[in-house]
């Protein structure tokens, strides 16, 4: 791979062209409703197109829109959907392309993230995937600048992914996302049904996630590893389903949007 990773799904998952993609962003971010002023610490938001998920992701990410300028660091983490990764993968590139600019790589925290026994350099687990790169134009709209810690999770365990959250961990100049869709291709009951289930053990910081509930259920299940050590809890922003957003009802796919905040005294 070059020094820069190339957008793999722009054109098809989101709008290639910069002023299109811009102006769709800030409408899913200007949509959502109202919600904590709390500053999150970590969000769960999902990565289909955004034409199905881009609403709910719009949910999540409005919770950032006052922290442009504070966070200067984002951990994202998702699924391994192209490749096999027998348990995480960072790439050796420099900087992620997107239509709205190249992202830098926190160089300094891929070389912590190495010396890791689970962690591999691979560009080819990246250079397909789209579970990381639909996040960023969303996090370019709210953020400005920041650098970006990109990482695809593979059959890694909880107690791994939560290790590795807590290497980069940081303070309120770190923000951790969690790339993740519910449930495929259930009839809209059923999938509403399932996926109300995962959102109550996500609140529940439950780590004991499966695949069948959510793809990116290995970073999730790390990621609720670390919340509940570190004393946080998860609120549900969003759940809805492609069956409300885009798409019919025969065969749809779960999407939630959520935010983890240090509990309140």
């Amino acid at each position: 791979m070059s020094a820069i990773r190339r957008s793999a799904v722009a054109g098809r998952f989101y709008p290639r062209e910069p002023a299109d993609l811009a102006v769709q962003v800030a409408e899913y971010i200007a949509r959502a409703a109202p919600g904590d002023v709390r500053a999150p610490k970590a969000l769960i938001a999902p990565h289909a197109g955004y034409m199905y998920s881009g609403p709910v992701a719009g949910t999540a990410y409005a919770r950032l829109a006052p922290l442009a300028g504070r966070i200067s660091r984002v951990v994202l983490a998702g699924p391994a959907h192209r490749v096999y990764v027998p348990g995480v993968a960072i790439p050796s590139a420099s900087a992620f392309d997107s239509p709205l600019g190249a992202v830098e790589l926190d160089a300094e925290a891929l070389a912590l993230l190495r010396s890791l026994p689970f962690v591999e350099v691979s560009d080819e687990a990246h250079a397909l995937e789209h579970s990381l790169e639909v996040h960023v134009p969303f996090l370019q709209s709210v953020l400005g600048r920041f650098r970006l810690v990109p990482i695809v999770v593979g059959d890694a365990t909880p107690a791994q992914v939560a290790r590795m959250f807590d290497a980069l961990w940081g303070g309120d100049e770190t923000l951790i996302v969690v790339s993740s869709d519910l449930s495929h291709y259930l009839p809209y009951a059923q999938a509403c049904e399932r996926d109300r289930a995962t959102a109550a053990a996500i609140v529940g910081l439950d780590a004991r996630l499966d695949p069948e509930e959510a793809c990116g259920a290995a970073p999730i299940n790390g990621l609720l590893e670390a919340a509940r050590a570190r004393g946080l809890s998860a609120e549900l922003l969003d759940l809805r389903t492609s069956g409300d957003t885009a798409g019919d009802r025969d065969r749809v796919v779960g999407y939630g949007a959520f935010a983890f905040c240090p509990r309140t005294p």
